[in-house]
């Protein structure tokens, strides 16, 4: 005898999952989501240019929390070195900041989300 329509599982496509137990789900997953973002904002990240004359550090939360300029790096007679330097160092930080952010969310593998 033929199978009547429907879906496999016979859950309306959830493979026999019971909605309540989706829901509790979604919410745990909710919860690890915002704790990993939160632990993420309190490290630190850092980042040196410039043999180290240029270091910046940054939060997880991409704020910048201290720049540090060794005297011999300021050279009145070439600013746009030192503020090319300043450029790169605090985008490079910024990058260690996307990569981490990244890597703790890539574990929820959520369509849509990154």
């Amino acid at each position: 005898m033929a199978k009547r329509g429907g879906f496999p599982g016979g859950m309306g496509g959830f493979g026999g999952m019971n909605l309540g137990n989706l829901m509790k789900e979604a919410k745990k997953m909710q919860a690890d989501l915002t704790k990993t973002q939160e632990e993420l904002a309190e490290k630190e990240f850092e980042a040196s240019c410039g043999g180290g004359a240029v270091e910046v550090k940054v939060s997880g939360a991409k704020f910048i929390k201290e720049i540090k300029i060794k005297p011999e790096a300021v050279d009145p007679e070439d600013v746009e070195m030192l503020q090319d330097l300043i450029l790169t160092c605090i985008n490079e930080a910024l990058r260690k900041v996307d990569d981490a952010s990244s890597d703790a969310m890539g574990k929820f593998n959520i369509p849509g989300l990154m």
